[in-house]
């Protein structure tokens, strides 16, 4: 088992649009589901078998601020499509991508381009050495 020499921050945890950091996210929550199906078998008490199906990912990302570059370049929260999450720990990168958001909760401040919260669905999930 690998030794966990610390956690994320805010500047570990980032979304990506095209290859390019286009905001930090100061925290986040992931659900993870998966459909599955049992078989039967005539005569037969319980299942003989399970089979596993597609995995849902939902994250809920908290507080996030857009980076200076993509301000300057005119990307907005809700015009975002197809990006990815990035969660950098210790020994690896998490990496949820063919990201799209579902809800966005906004609270604004003077001269800030900050989204509170962001309900996000993603496509695929996949862990990368550090």
């Amino acid at each position: 088992m690998a030794k966990v020499t610390g956690f994320p921050t805010s500047s570990d945890i980032y979304l990506e649009l095209e290859g390019k950091k286009v905001a930090v996210v100061q925290s986040y929550s992931v659900k993870t589901t998966k459909t599955s199906q049992v078989i039967e078998a005539f005569g037969e008490e319980e299942p003989v078998a399970t089979i596993g199906g597609q995995c849902q990912y939902v994250l809920e990302l908290t507080r996030l601020y857009a980076t200076d570059d993509a301000i300057s370049d005119g990307i907005d929260f809700y015009g975002m499509r197809d990006f990815s999450l990035v969660i950098c720990k210790p020994d690896r990168r998490v990496i949820y991508s063919g990201c799209n958001w579902s809800a966005i909760a906004e609270e604004g401040k003077l001269g800030a381009m900050v989204a509170e919260k962001v309900s996000v669905l993603a496509r695929k999930r996949m862990e990368v050495r550090a």
